[in-house]
């Protein structure tokens, strides 16, 4: 009997402490929503160890299917995203992400920062080719295959299967490079050379994360475009690649959570 009492206690006591804890639904409630936006030659999925980061600390995180089309699309694309989240949002770009997030802001108040990873961060009248070009270093232009001609006109961008380890992503096992070789989603090449529109990053406030070693879009160009977003924070890593989300989670995601703390 003195058992069964005893026992009836223990799970009254865990009962009652569940039901005091807040919930995850309620943490997440009280955080800003991070949407992330993958750019050219990468998915979704390139962002997964960051998304578990956060998740873990008790953030609602949406990864956006980014259509890589065009500039002006794809930040209506994301900007409708936006627009269903209730509460604050924190926007992540990617590589060309960078330029769409800059662009999708606009009627959207409850944006409430900006993080550049990798990224470019354009001024109006600039584009993501015009940008990698500012200062020497790319070597992706001789990585692209032929472009795959559209039905309605335009061209599509890959990466060669063979060059995407080294030119895009060399500090990841070369086993999961591979896959996502195969897995790259392609960008117009009008999309690279779309002018901007007026950059968000003049009214919010900006983070910058890069690596060193970044193929795609050279250090000193991230350098001079955080330099110019005035950016609260820049954070520079030694051998990383341009997929530096994927290769330094934990960095990119700490980051994220310092632009989130500083909302409060």
């Amino acid at each position: 009997m003195k058992k069964a009492i005893t026992s009836s206690l223990a799970a009254a006591a865990v009962l009652s402490a569940a039901l005091a804890a807040p919930s995850y639904a309620a943490i997440a409630a009280a955080k800003p929503t991070v949407i992330l936006v993958h750019g050219a030659f990468a998915d979704s999925s390139s962002w997964d160890g960051v998304i578990a980061k956060l998740q873990k600390d008790g953030y609602n995180v949406i990864g956006a299917a980014n259509p890589l089309r065009s500039v002006k699309t794809d930040a209506d694309y994301v900007a409708g995203i936006v627009k269903s989240v209730d509460g604050p949002v924190i926007l992540v770009g990617h590589s060309y992400g960078g330029s769409v997030i800059s662009a999708a802001v606009q009627g959207n108040a409850n944006v409430k920062a900006l993080v550049y990873v990798a990224a470019f961060a354009p001024e109006s009248g600039e584009s993501a080719v015009g940008l990698s070009g500012k200062f020497p270093g790319s070597t992706l232009g001789p990585t692209l295959a032929p472009p795959v001609a559209l039905p309605g006109g335009g061209k599509d961008l890959y990466i060669q299967l063979a060059k995407f380890h080294d030119q895009f992503a060399a500090d990841v096992a070369p086993l999961k490079a591979q896959q996502m070789a195969a897995g790259q989603r392609p960008v117009t090449d009008a999309a690279l050379n779309e002018a901007s529109p007026a950059p968000a990053w003049k009214t919010l406030p900006s983070w910058f994360i890069y690596g060193k070693a970044d193929k795609n879009i050279p250090a000193a160009a991230q350098d001079f475009m955080a330099k110019r977003a005035n950016a609260k924070k820049t954070v520079v890593i030694d051998g990383a690649s341009h997929v530096v989300m994927t290769s330094h989670p934990t960095e990119v995601a700490k980051l994220i959570e310092e632009a989130a703390a500083s909302l409060r």
